[in-house]
């Protein structure tokens, strides 16, 4: 057995540490056979010396990545089922690359090695496809990298849009007019902008058209130029509507198209045409098509669990 004591010169990194560790202290016990208890701004560790060494080169990391950005639990315990897989310097790769968005608001960045991979290829691509279950990051982070776009004069402009079908909901019989109508199924995108520019900043973006969030039929007819266009939800658009939205594209414009194929609210006989875009664009230059899956999800624990339970039950059966 090999012991080691961890100190900490500041009580906050040592209170902060600490609660980070805390909920991994059964796994150290279960998976690495080692005894690890945080007493006194301490860390003090009993294992063997490969697990005792894993352990401490996990903790430096930890204490390295909190020092550029608060780390919460649930990336702490995604690294660490990272580090078990044999990745290393997991914290470092993920928090490597930052997108910066609005003032005062802190910078966004991967949460998953799928969410990296994601990243780039927005980075990368013109058109790119983010597809995956609820919870991967999918719009949140395309919604950062349009931000981050506008902020630096890339583009002129965001858009984003959905297609105004939701659950089987029937917008004639919604009360008010036309935007109260739809409002309800853009809030996700007001909520998202929220979340990365001051209030004050969204509303005058919004009031000038530098920020425009409309139904996906608005787009009819447009040609879409400097502007960073992200359609969401898109797995409720019919192939038709996909056609249409992709062929909007315009000079100096990226779009990003999001969805999840196992939430399609299209009747059954519409076909999805994010599915159909997905099969028949794979190959095409300057194109990308990410699939984020369950180990992506940065929700609740359960939801992942939820994902797999329900993906089980609908697997065809032998």
């Amino acid at each position: 057995m090999s012991n080691a004591i961890l100190h900490f010169e500041e009580i906050n990194e040592a209170r902060d540490i600490g609660e980070l560790l805390a909920p991994l202290l059964s796994l150290f016990d279960i998976e690495l056979g080692a005894e690890v208890i945080l007493r006194n701004g301490t860390v003090q560790i009993s294992a063997t010396e490969e697990s005792t060494q894993k352990i401490i080169q996990f903790i430096e990391d930890l204490r390295l990545a909190q020092k550029k950005s608060p780390i919460d639990p649930q990336t702490v315990s995604y690294c660490y089922q990272a580090m078990r897989n044999g990745e290393e310097n997991t914290f470092q790769k993920l928090t490597e690359i930052r997108i910066p968005v609005g003032p005062r608001k802190p910078d966004v960045f991967p949460r998953t090695f799928g969410q990296q991979r994601y990243v780039d290829t927005l980075q990368r691509s013109s058109v790119t496809f983010g597809i995956g279950p609820a919870g991967t990051g999918k719009t949140y982070l395309a919604m950062a990298k349009a931000i981050s776009a506008l902020l630096n004069e890339e583009v002129s402009r965001i858009i984003l849009t959905r297609p105004a079908i939701e659950a089987g909901e029937h917008l004639g019989f919604l009360p008010g007019d036309f935007k109260q109508k739809v409002a309800p199924y853009l809030r996700p995108l007001y909520d998202a902008l929220h979340d990365m520019l001051p209030a004050d900043l969204v509303e005058k973006n919004i009031e000038r058209g530098t920020i425009e969030v409309a139904p996906l039929a608005y787009m009819r007819g447009r040609t879409l130029n400097h502007a960073f266009v992200i359609l969401d939800e898109a797995q409720n658009t019919t192939r038709q509507q996909m056609f249409m939205f992709l062929t909007r594209l315009g000079y100096e414009s990226k779009c990003v198209i999001t969805g999840d194929p196992s939430q399609v609210d299209l009747p059954d006989s519409s076909p999805s045409g994010l599915i159909e875009a997905r099969k028949i664009l794979k190959n095409i230059p300057d194109l990308g098509i990410c699939e984020l899956t369950q180990i992506d999800i940065v929700r609740h624990p359960l939801v992942q669990c939820i994902i797999e339970a329900y993906q089980d039950h609908r697997k065809p059966k032998a």
